[in-house]
């Protein structure tokens, strides 16, 4: 995983955090969902500045999540992502993940459109084999087992609350080396999916 600073991005997550509570949305515990992406070689979010460089290498995953605890009185929930996905391209090969997620709804503008952000920095994913675009430059050396992180936003009509389009950065990682020292950055796609919340 880089270390490049996003300063854009932790400005923008502070002031949402620090927003009040507006009108709460739908109170759904579970959802499934589908997405579909495309590998790019840098760090989750450098492509919010523009900085990625696409590779041919796609994912294709289903999703699911449960609503383990939601606050009462701000739009904040912690729940439960699980995910089974399959690559192709440069490499074919499985993935299966799963992370504890935060979900922010508090968007001052969720009466127009429903917005959430959800956010999992420490998650367990595991593939069938190791990718190529997963190797140590130096070392030539890769995991099958490394962190889970997520960031994504969804989006979704007031009058059709349950059924949300979504934009998810989906990384895997050594957590700075302390998973392996190979090396490797691991594997970053975008990816745009749909999912329907019950």
């Amino acid at each position: 995983m880089h270390t490049k600073p996003n300063t854009i991005t932790r400005l923008l997550l502070c002031t949402f955090l620090a927003l009040p509570a507006h009108a709460h949305c739908e109170a759904f515990d579970w959802s499934i969902g589908a997405y579909a992406g495309q590998y790019y070689d840098t760090a989750p979010a450098w492509i919010l500045e523009g900085d990625a460089r696409f590779a041919k290498q796609y994912i294709v995953a289903i999703t699911a999540s449960k609503t383990l605890w939601r606050a009462e009185t701000w739009p904040l929930s912690f729940e439960l992502d699980g995910m089974i996905g399959h690559q192709s391209g440069v490499a074919t090969l499985q993935e299966i993940g799963i992370a504890p997620v935060m979900r922010w709804d508090g968007f001052p503008w969720s009466e127009t459109l429903r917005t959430g952000l959800r956010l999992a920095p420490l998650g367990i994913s595991y593939t069938t084999s190791i990718s190529p675009l997963e190797l140590g430059p130096a070392t030539g050396k890769g995991s099958r087992t490394l962190n889970l992180l997520l960031i994504e936003l969804g989006f979704a009509l007031p009058a059709m609350s349950s059924e949300e389009v979504f934009v998810r950065l989906h990384h895997r990682c050594s957590v700075y080396s302390l998973l392996n020292n190979y090396g490797a950055n691991g594997e970053d796609f975008l990816a745009f999916g749909y999912r329907h919340r019950f």
